[in-house]
């Protein structure tokens, strides 16, 4: 199969689809690798290094979407790859469809095949190839909130260790999945008050033994967030229901009771944001502030620490490149239930139905599925 890598080009995002050692393994299995000329400048990886492995590197991205079968690519296509794709593609990376109609009906215009990194499942029904991301962005999230908490940023002017005599800052979590878990590691290595929020007592109790005490679970309910939303200091926003619209769990009211200064992540951002008064940011402009409360709502936040996100999401999402390329996309979906759950367009329909219903549109999945 011929494998097609463009250079990514959502503001700042530095990652790319195949590392070197990616294209090395499908070059292996007799497949050909076509790259845009620097794709891979971002992670550190030279048009010379893909070469060394036998990728072919072209000029542009309209000569990598000509000549390739598959595609693919770290973030969401923006609508002028989406007019590039046509019913031969299959496309392999994320999507986020539910909170962006306008991508949605791009691809289906385009009658592509496209296979979203987020809903592809496991055997236990996690989401493998949205893990490695949630890593990095759970992470990198205490790093922010704990950056724009400064007073030079213009947040409140509180560390968020603390140190003797003087209390640490107060850090709610909301989600304790892996972006939560993530998130929580960090902010009780940094010594902050950590409080983290699921619905799932089973996921709660891990965390307390986990911890041992470290930091405090609680059962979510609108109540039990609005008395710790007025305390906080920082709130990371960590909640996912696979390929559905987040549900927005800080209000606008809630916020009229948050001290100024306070800092809002939302890691959920892809999906729409957990909070009312969220939306999409960059790199380049990554905060805005409603009633005094510092947003960071950047969409593609592990953009930032390029190499160590894309060798993570590389060493996940190869065995599904690989089986793609081997069988050919549709012979892959149908050996694999859990590949297919990654499917969320083919033939100009939307073959996904938390995506479906999200967006309002018909839920039509492939006869060759069923």
């Amino acid at each position: 199969m011929r494998i097609g890598c463009p250079k990514e080009i959502k503001t700042r995002e530095y990652r790319v689809g195949l590392t070197p050692e990616s294209a090395a393994e499908l070059v292996r299995g007799s497949h050909e690798v076509i790259l845009e000329a620097g794709a891979g400048l971002g992670i550190g990886a030279d048009d010379a290094a893909y070469r060394r492995v036998g990728a072919r590197i072209v000029a542009d991205a309209a000569t990598v979407f000509a000549e390739a079968e598959m595609i693919v690519k770290v973030k969401e296509p923006q609508i002028a790859e989406c007019a590039m794709l046509t019913p031969s593609h299959t496309l392999f990376t994320y999507l986020h469809l539910a909170p962006d109609p306008d991508q949605a009906a791009a691809l289906m215009r385009s009658g592509c095949t496209a296979i979203a990194y987020e809903t592809v499942t496991d055997a236990d029904g996690r989401l493998p190839l949205l893990k490695p991301m949630s890593e990095v962005a759970g992470r990198m999230s205490i790093q922010v909130g704990a950056n724009f908490l400064e007073k030079t940023h213009g947040g409140r002017g509180v560390l968020l260790g603390g140190v003797p005599g003087v209390k640490p800052a107060d850090v709610v979590i909301l989600g304790a999945g892996v972006a939560g878990y993530n998130a929580a590691q960090i902010a009780v290595g940094m010594r902050a008050r950590v409080t983290v929020f699921d619905k799932n007592l089973a996921r709660l109790e891990e965390l307390d033994r986990e911890f041992n005490g470290r930091l405090e679970t609680i059962y979510s309910t609108r109540a039990a967030v609005e008395e710790a939303v007025r305390e906080a200091d920082v709130i990371i926003g960590a909640v996912l229901v696979p390929g559905a619209a987040a549900p927005k769990l800080i209000t606008r009211d809630m916020l009229k009771t948050m001290r100024p200064g306070c800092v809002l992540v939302d890691i959920s951002i892809d999906q729409g944001g957990c909070f009312e008064t969220s939306h999409a940011t960059t790199h380049d402009d990554p905060v805005f502030v409603v009633d005094g409360v510092i947003h960071y709502c950047v969409a593609n936040m592990p953009g930032a620490v390029s190499r160590t996100s894309a060798y993570a999401l590389n060493h996940a999402t190869l065995p599904f490149a690989m089986a793609l390329a081997n069988k050919g996309a549709r012979q892959a979906l149908i050996d694999d239930p859990h590949l297919a759950a990654g499917l969320n367009v083919h033939a100009g329909a939307i073959a996904h139905e938390a995506v479906a219903r999200d967006l309002n549109t018909p839920f039509v999945r492939p006869d060759w599925l069923h």
